[in-house]
């Protein structure tokens, strides 16, 4: 797997690594029982602060998304994909909804927020 932090984007790092993963466990991509990297293996391949992936790790796990197994690293939990799903959802709700609201502020349509959305996901952001 595969993490992508940007560092200009809306979000704090530490949520960008959790939000990542969060979609590698519902995708599948991340399976119940495989193994994460180290917090200090995360931070170096990111190039990140250690804090911050061990805030990421430690916000999992008060999910109870991934466990922490002393001596031996964090695993990915049993999950139940539909609530996860729907809990981000409910977020990518919330953001889209502030978002729609600071555009409306400036001035745009509906049409206007269509367009600039379709535009944005065929450049593949």
């Amino acid at each position: 797997m595969k993490i992508v932090i940007q560092p200009q984007g809306t979000l704090a790092i530490y949520e960008q690594i959790v939000n990542q993963l969060k979609n590698a466990i519902v995708t599948g991509e991340l399976s119940a029982g495989e193994a994460l990297p180290s917090i200090r293996a995360l931070a170096g391949d990111l190039n990140v602060s250690v804090i911050t992936t061990k805030r990421a790790y430690e916000d999992l796990e008060k999910e109870g998304l991934i466990r922490s197994v002393p001596g031996k690293g964090f695993y990915v939990c049993e999950y139940n994909t539909d609530y996860l799903m729907e809990k981000q959802l409910v977020m990518l709700e919330k953001r889209l909804a502030e978002i729609i609201g600071d555009a409306k502020q400036a001035g745009l349509s509906a049409e206007d927020i269509k367009e600039m959305v379709e535009a944005l996901y065929d450049a593949g952001i």
